[in-house]
């Protein structure tokens, strides 16, 4: 019988966790492309810490609802907590958001972006129109639509509807101006339009 082998650690520094709950209905990919890396460059180019984690929270529908950011810092000193808050805000964190220090349960409140979602109608329109459009071009439209207004972050196809997720300063200016192509496109009818963020 063999013993057990174990490394010898070094003892690493004492630290603190940080979890950033995003209001932004993010697959992980996209969360990690639009936020967690560009956060964790910050915060080592600092020496402020490092994102460690992250994590999706699913509607029993499959459409995720919001995503997490572990953060793990020397010290939760207000420098750090303004660092992670600004650097989120500064890549578009929606309002709603909430910065949770672990070790004493604080919430910060944070986010300044404004969402959109958009949700194709899957199932009511004619076969002509799902087989002669597609959702792929909704989704660079609408990108090119917004242009510095906000932009395309992600999306989700559920049983009945595709819904494309928009975030950036005013839904109402995001609303406006994708309201002809919406109104005009084929897919786009029956389609429904909500603020969530």
């Amino acid at each position: 019988m063999f013993g057990r082998l174990f490394k010898k650690k070094h003892p690493s520094p004492p630290s603190e966790f940080l979890v950033a709950r995003l209001n932004a209905k993010l697959q992980p990919l996209h969360s990690g492309e639009f936020f967690e890396d560009h956060l964790d460059a910050v915060l080592k180019k600092g020496s402020s810490g490092e994102v460690s984690g992250g994590g999706t929270m699913q509607a029993k529908s499959g459409e995720i609802e919001y995503c997490d950011i572990e953060i793990q810092v020397p010290t939760s000193s207000p420098s750090v907590i303004s660092l992670v808050v600004t650097t989120l805000e500064s890549l578009g964190a929606p309002k709603g958001s909430m910065l949770t220090i672990e070790a004493t349960g604080e919430e910060i409140a944070f986010g300044a972006a404004e969402g959109l979602a958009v949700y194709l109608n899957g199932t009511d329109l004619t076969p002509e129109t799902y087989r002669d459009c597609d959702s792929n071009y909704v989704y660079a439209e609408f990108g090119r639509l917004l242009e510095d207004e906000g932009r395309v972050l992600s999306y989700w196809q559920g049983p009945t509807e595709t819904a494309l997720y928009m975030y950036g300063r005013s839904f109402d200016d995001m609303n406006r101006r994708l309201s002809e192509f919406v109104a005009s496109y084929p897919l786009c009818a029956q389609c429904r339009i909500e603020q969530i963020a």
